[in-house]
């Protein structure tokens, strides 16, 4: 008999940026992670402004509007008060369809580092394995108009948590799951340089484990923001943003829970309407851009729910087709985000 030592693991998937009682309650939440670097700097709040290849992720509508071919490339060791072993990649791809729409691709995969197989009742070690989940994506962006745009995602979901199963359970912590967002962006909403973008992701069927009856949903999420430039000159350009999130996964104390569709009305009524309220996370961002050549950004991130509160700075260079960014996380000492770091590299061709 055998189980499995996975603190690592446990521990990282309550610590993600979602509410924690959500995230106990659902699987993969690594697809919570927010990627892009720019982003990260604005406080997570890019679902109205998608403007880059990391639209296939925060909103695929975004990425109606873009009109040359871009690759974004993300790396980020995650969680570094936590473990030194653990890393999130992203990478994605945007080419533009000239009449019809712009077509993204992207993977996105987190290491969760080695984990060791101990003994029933004992706690010697018997063997050692790798942790990683990962999810690859394909994206389609269509105008509706001059200003709205609607998009689609459909993803593969694949987690690798354990090489076998825990105690007398069949299985092992290996599972495959199929996901779709849904996204809708207006520019120019009543006055120019208003935006206002929402997206409902990781929609599909429960990720089976073990068996269906332990079978856990999807961490599916409501993303709905505005953007508004402020200043949109020739040398200066500032930009604020605003988003709320909501997870969207009913479950039951008995370990049961409601497929996504009825989930995306019963999550609404499970709880007390000031504890809905708790649970819908506020994020604000702002973004700085001298001559369209270097960026400063700064953003805040509140959880009242999960007890998350961190501010996040951030810095751009653009250069030719390239462009450097770099986002940090302040969550404050020992919190397992804090001194968390985004690099993204972006080129346009």
């Amino acid at each position: 008999m055998k189980r499995i030592s996975a603190v690592t693991i446990a521990l990282c998937l309550l610590a993600f940026s979602q509410a924690s009682h959500a995230q106990s309650e659902s699987a993969v939440p690594f697809l919570l992670i927010a990627p892009g670097a720019r982003a990260a700097g604005m406080g997570e709040a890019f679902v109205s402004i998608a403007d880059d290849a990391t639209a296939t992720y925060w909103n695929s509508a975004g990425l109606a509007f873009q009109t040359q071919r871009q690759i974004s490339l993300m790396h980020s060791n995650w969680l570094p008060q936590l473990a030194p072993d653990l890393f999130y990649d992203y990478a994605s791809f945007v080419y533009p369809m000239q009449g019809l729409g712009t077509l993204g691709l992207a993977v996105t995969y987190l290491n969760l580092g080695k984990q060791f197989i101990t003994g029933e009742d004992s706690p010697e070690v018997l063997g050692e394995f790798s942790s990683n989940e990962f999810a690859i994506a394909a994206s389609f962006g269509s105008p509706l108009g001059k200003n709205s745009a609607v998009g689609v995602s459909l993803k593969y979901i694949r987690s690798n948590l354990a090489s076998v199963g825990a105690g007398a359970e069949k299985g092992d912590g290996k599972a495959n799951a199929f996901a779709f967002d849904l996204g809708y962006l207006y520019r120019n909403l009543l006055v120019k340089g208003l935006s206002f973008g929402v997206n409902l992701t990781n929609m599909g069927p429960k990720v089976v484990y073990i068996d269906a009856a332990q079978a856990d949903p999807l961490p599916t999420n409501l993303r709905l923001g505005f953007s508004y430039k402020l200043l949109d000159q020739e040398f200066n350009k500032i930009r604020i943003a605003v988003e709320f999130d909501k997870m969207l996964v009913r479950k039951y104390q008995d370990g049961t829970s409601d497929s996504w569709y009825k989930a995306l009305f019963t999550s609404w009524t499970d709880e007390s309407l000031s504890q809905e309220l708790k649970g819908v996370i506020s994020n604000v961002g702002l973004e700085y851009w001298y001559t369209d050549l270097i960026a400063l950004r700064t953003g805040y991130h509140y959880d009242e729910l999960g007890k998350v509160k961190y501010f996040t700075f951030g810095a751009g260079l653009r250069y030719s087709l390239y462009e450097f960014d770099f986002g940090y996380i302040s969550a404050g000492e020992g919190h397992p985000l804090s001194d968390t770091m985004r690099f993204s590299l972006g080129i346009g061709f």
